[in-house]
C-alpha cells in the first residue's frame, strides 16, 4: 500500500490542452507566493533564493508574498534569505502557524508584515547546540555567537522600532507573542482573516 501523501493539483486549460500542475507552482506562477515552512537549511534558503530572484526580475514593481510557518533553524542561511528579501521593496509577509527564531526574523523583515489570528511568533537569542574543541576554538565560536547575536538584535530592533537593549531585554529567553502582542510589539503590522 502506497503511503505518500498525494500532493494537490490544479487543472489548467490552455491553449496546449489540459494540463496539470501542482498548486506550489499555480500560486507561485499566478500569484507571486512562496513558503518558508519547516526548518531553515542551507539547502531550503537555497531553492527559496532563487524563487525571490526569479520573481524580482520577472517584476521588480509587483509585490512578492512569502508565507511563513518554521521553527527557525540556521542564522547564517536564514541571513542570506534576509539579505536577498532586502533587496526588494516590495515584500509581503504572513506569518501561519508559528514564526520561531530565525523565522521570525525573516517575518519582521517583511514590508508589509501579516498575521493569522491564531499565529505566534518566537523570538530568543540566537543558541549553540554544544561548544566542543580546544579553548581557542570555543573563544572563537563564542565570539561568533556574540556577533551573531548583535547583528540579529540589529535587525529586530531595525523592524520592530526598538532599541537594541529592548531586544537584548526580550531575547534573554524564549519570548512567544501572540497576533494581538506582535502587532503590540511592532514585530507584525496587522492581523489579517483571510488570506
Amino acid at each position: 500500500m502506497n503511503t505518500y501523501p498525494i500532493a494537490p493539483h490544479v487543472i489548467r486549460d490552455s491553449s496546449e490542452g489540459w494540463q496539470l500542475l501542482s498548486i506550489e507552482d499555480e500560486m507561485f506562477n499566478t500569484h507571486r507566493s512562496i513558503e518558508v515552512a519547516g526548518e531553515i537549511t542551507r539547502e531550503s534558503v537555497y531553492s527559496l533564493i532563487l524563487q525571490l530572484r526569479y520573481l524580482q526580475q520577472a517584476d521588480p514593481e509587483k509585490e512578492i508574498t512569502i508565507y511563513i510557518n518554521s521553527p527557525g533553524g540556521s542564522v547564517i542561511d536564514g541571513l542570506a534569505l534576509y539579505d536577498t528579501m532586502a533587496l526588494s521593496s516590495n515584500i509581503r509577509t504572513v506569518c501561519v502557524g508559528m514564526a520561531a527564531s530565525m523565522g521570525a526574523l525573516l517575518f519582521a523583515a517583511g514590508n508589509r508584515r501579516e498575521m493569522l489570528p491564531h499565529a505566534e511568533i518566537m523570538i530568543h537569542n540566537p543558541a549553540v547546540k554544544c561548544l566542543s574543541g580546544s579553548a581557542l576554538q570555543i573563544e572563537e565560536e563564542s565570539r561568533r555567537l556574540m556577533q551573531m547575536r548583535k547583528t540579529t538584535a540589529e535587525i529586530l530592533a531595525k523592524h520592530t522600532g526598538h532599541t537594541i537593549e529592548e531586544v537584548y531585554e526580550k531575547t534573554k529567553q524564549d519570548t512567544y507573542f501572540s497576533a494581538e502582542e506582535a502587532v503590540k510589539w511592532g514585530l507584525a503590522d496587522r492581523i489579517i482573516r483571510e488570506i
